[in-house]
């Protein structure tokens, strides 16, 4: 494989990875009762502790993506 083609891979995972963030986390934000609703009917547990369980998913997903989206890519981008 050549640095553009390994490039323009981790840029897609950036994308697709940084959109989902963005989708989740707005979703999150914006619906929070729909999303425990949804998640309850599944996995009954009181809604403090959804809540400590949802945004520690969300803020282990946002390390996860910068460690192995984002810096990738950019480590990428400084090399070409």
């Amino acid at each position: 494989m050549d640095l553009e083609t390994i490039t323009s891979f981790f840029m897609w995972c950036t994308i697709f990875n940084g959109g989902l963030l963005i989708f989740w986390s707005l979703f999150c934000l914006f619906a929070p009762n729909l999303v425990y609703r949804v998640q309850s009917n599944w996995f009954p547990m009181p809604r403090e502790t959804f809540d400590v369980v949802i945004y520690s998913f969300i803020g282990a997903f946002k390390l996860l993506f910068i460690v192995f989206s984002l810096v990738p890519y950019l480590a990428l981008l400084m090399l070409g």
